[in-house]
């Protein structure tokens, strides 16, 4: 239950050496859990190597690092661009002479049926939250496995013949963002559930070759529930919702800002935690477990199950409200 106490930057200190002077690539760092990734890392002594689609919120962000005693790069960039990706991770080689981490958090969310989508509204979605994942990773796996392998301590050269594990003094890591939606699938959420279940399955593919390498890098995969973040406001979608009973436009925003309830900082801790602890998957917030666990429970029925839980939710809200109205 700790994930669900008031953040205290003290807590920074359990796992701060596994960042200290290492290197992390941030995608999508102009807001949300990116930029307080940025700032818990800075914080732990960790260099960044920041990067997002809108110049201004990146430029925001750097600023919040300023004091900090750590080196603090930024790139304007488009994650859906394959080689300005490789081109970024080149950078960050120049600019730092090492990486250890990337995180690859950028995302966009579309409403739509599947019958009402278009093809470039899918491809965005998925050159974006798949493909923006895919690229990070190629282009920075094999910079952040030298980086590590540089650190390798000598041993017994029957070592590796035995089996045993394989000592580095330097920390490598790929962390992937999915989404409670990477879990679950949900009504209007068909290009998003697709684009997040794919970042979960490649995610866990690579994690298991990782391991099978023994090469001192490893994998997460982060399904968040409802965080506090801009991807609402960012959101895509098109009336062809009404046809399923529900809203577009603003109040379509609204309702969805109204999911995003768990604070981004600690969900932000919560990540590092689970990189730094080499957790194989990361469900942040209570909406994220309870789903998950139904889901698991009750496989080919969850749909219909977290229907009726949100038809009783609704009702008791109601009641509560008359009940409040009338004792005013």
């Amino acid at each position: 239950m700790r994930q669900y106490l008031p953040f205290h930057t003290n807590k920074d200190q359990d796992i701060a050496p596994y960042y200290c002077n290492h290197v992390a690539a941030i995608t999508g760092a102009g807001s949300g859990m990116g930029r307080e990734l940025a700032i818990h890392l800075a914080q732990m002594g960790c260099h960044v190597a920041l990067s997002d689609i809108n110049a201004v919120q990146l430029a925001q962000t750097k600023e919040l690092l300023v004091g900090y005693d750590i080196k603090a790069t930024m790139t304007v960039l488009d994650v859906s661009d394959h080689k300005a990706v490789e081109a970024w991770a080149d950078s960050v080689m120049a600019d730092h002479g090492k990486v250890n981490f990337i995180f690859n958090n950028a995302g966009v969310a579309l409403y739509s049926t599947v019958e009402g989508s278009s093809i470039s509204e899918l491809e965005w979605v998925m050159d974006i939250n798949f493909w923006g994942v895919v690229y990070g990773t190629k282009a920075f796996l094999p910079l952040i496995k030298n980086s590590v392998k540089q650190s390798e301590v000598a041993s017994d050269s029957s070592a590796s013949k035995d089996g045993k594990p394989r000592q580095f003094s330097k920390n490598g890591h790929i962390i992937n963002i999915s989404s409670l939606f990477g879990l679950t699938a949900q009504p209007s959420q068909s290009a998003y559930n697709a684009s997040k279940f794919a970042v979960r399955g490649f995610t866990e593919s690579l994690r298991q070759e990782l391991d099978i390498q023994r090469c001192g890098v490893s994998a997460t995969c982060i399904h968040p529930g409802g965080i506090k973040t801009n991807i609402a406001n960012s959101a895509r979608g098109n009336d062809s919702i009404n046809d399923i009973g529900m809203r577009t436009g603003p109040k379509a925003i609204q309702s969805f800002n109204k999911f995003l309830k768990f604070d981004a900082s600690n969900a932000a801790w919560i990540i590092l935690q689970a990189a730094a602890t080499n957790q194989p998957r990361c469900l942040i917030g209570n909406d994220a477990k309870i789903i998950d666990a139904v889901q698991r429970v009750f496989p080919s029925t969850y749909s219909q199950i977290l229907n009726d839980i949100n038809k009783i939710s609704r009702k008791i809200k109601t009641r509560r409200h008359k009940k409040s109205s009338t004792t005013k």
